[in-house]
């Protein structure tokens, strides 16, 4: 089982040595095997170009041969009297952005030069749901597959992109919950069909849409019992998909549960309660061929490691307290667990026990999640900082590079460079 785990991580990697078609890589687990990286940069040095973009978006950018994709959000403010009527519902506390309207995009940028080839209206909404401050309505990542993109924004929709016509194939907008904080989750493709979270302040499930069409596949409700309180129900995880007893199982991250289920109908082949409340989470579980890893983000932060392999319901392997991450996805590098906390402590763990190598603090504040490249760590900060460790269990600060702008994006590295996204520009940097 490790061989093959093994040789089809190879595959993976390979593959995203020269493209980046989803979220964290192909696989979904922050890992290039790019070499050649740069190690310092800064605005007056090591950037091949700098691309102002239009609109607010904290997504990916996505790279497939000459080409980068993303997508962007063109925003219209609310008017004082739209705010107050608006948010007379609103349960929470926290700081948030209110819109007339939102015009969701995707964008199409030359690798070679920055230049914007596209700028593509998918969705056009009325009188959005309120977001966070600190999300964007463009924060889920699209992902590519076949000269297809598929982008999706929650609740406001989901829609396929033919990338050389630049023509949309097909929308979906049937979905809805209530998101609180703005849409969140990344989806995954697998086979046939396109599988999402929605895990609301009103309803919880998961959902997968037939690729080819667009139409509803399945849809599963969350089964575990919920926290009272509504806003401790809600949820922006993105799932991963692992084989398990030789079968595809979607590791589901919600809140207070994680769930695996059928990737072909979806449904639930076992679920286990973290023990702790959590919720809010915007991370994605990384696995190897013995136990998956994900943090439980807000409530009571914790990280869990979940042993899997032979067994036919996972069990918690270990959970570690310490300086969990809130809004950043872990990694895996030399059979080591690294991950960053939102206050900018970075933890080096062993994974089969969970007994930390090391804690050490970087400075800033985090949203992004991390990269591994070139045998380092790439950690993006609020504060426009990248922060170059390596992936050793000995810490070592090799470079702190700083851009203008807050990246909340996670950052990208193919053929020896890497593109960052900022909430200023989009970047290309290499040597």
């Amino acid at each position: 089982m490790k061989y093959t785990f093994a040789l089809l991580l190879l595959a993976v990697c390979q593959v995203s040595a020269e493209n980046w078609p989803e979220w964290r890589g192909e696989g979904g687990q922050g890992i290039s095997t790019a070499k050649g990286l740069p190690e310092t940069w800064s605005e007056t040095s090591g950037i091949i170009w700098k691309a102002e973009l239009p609109g607010r978006g904290h997504s990916t950018p996505l790279l497939v041969g000459d080409q980068l994709w993303i997508t962007t959000a063109i925003e219209k403010a609310a008017t004082p009297d739209q705010v107050k009527a608006k948010l007379t519902t609103n349960t929470g506390d926290q700081p948030l952005t209110v819109l007339d309207s939102v015009s969701l995009r995707v964008l199409c940028v030359d690798k070679a030069n920055g230049k914007v080839l596209h700028d593509i209206e998918v969705l056009n909404i009325k009188d959005p749901q309120w977001a966070h401050q600190l999300n964007s309505y463009a924060s889920p990542t699209s992902i590519i597959e076949g000269g297809h993109l598929y982008a999706h924004f929650g609740s406001f929709g989901t829609v396929c992109l033919d990338t050389t016509t630049q023509k949309v194939l097909w929308k979906n907008e049937e979905l809805h919950v209530m998101h609180e904080n703005g849409p969140g989750s990344t989806p995954v493709l697998w086979r046939n069909m396109l599988i999402a979270h929605f895990d609301g302040s009103d309803q919880q499930f998961i959902a997968a849409f037939d690729k080819a069409t667009g139409k509803l596949a399945w849809k599963t409700a969350r089964s575990g019992k919920m926290d009272p309180r509504p806003q401790q129900r809600k949820a922006y995880g993105t799932p991963l998909i692992i084989t398990m007893n030789g079968q595809p199982t979607v590791v589901s991250p919600a809140a207070d549960w994680v769930y695996g289920y059928e990737s072909a109908t979806g449904k639930e082949l076992w679920k286990l309660p973290y023990g702790e409340l959590g919720f809010s989470m915007s991370v994605r579980p990384v696995a190897d061929a013995e136990r998956i890893y994900f943090s439980t983000s807000f409530g009571k932060s914790q990280v869990i490691a979940l042993k899997y392999a032979g067994l036919k319901t996972p069990e918690i392997a270990w959970r570690n307290n310490k300086n969990a991450p809130k809004m950043c996805s872990p990694v895996l590098a030399n059979e080591l667990l690294f991950y960053i906390d939102d206050g900018g402590i970075v933890s080096c763990l062993d994974p089969k026990t969970g007994e930390a190598h090391y804690r050490e603090r970087l400075g800033g504040k985090f949203s992004a999640s991390p990269i591994v490249a070139d045998n380092k760590i790439y950690f993006p900060s609020r504060e426009g900082v990248v922060t170059v460790i390596p992936a050793t269990k000995e810490f070592k600060i090799l470079s702190q590079n700083t851009l203008e702008g807050s990246l909340m994006a996670s950052p990208i590295a193919v053929d020896g460079t890497l593109y960052l996204r900022t909430d200023k520009a989009l970047y290309r940097i290499g040597k």
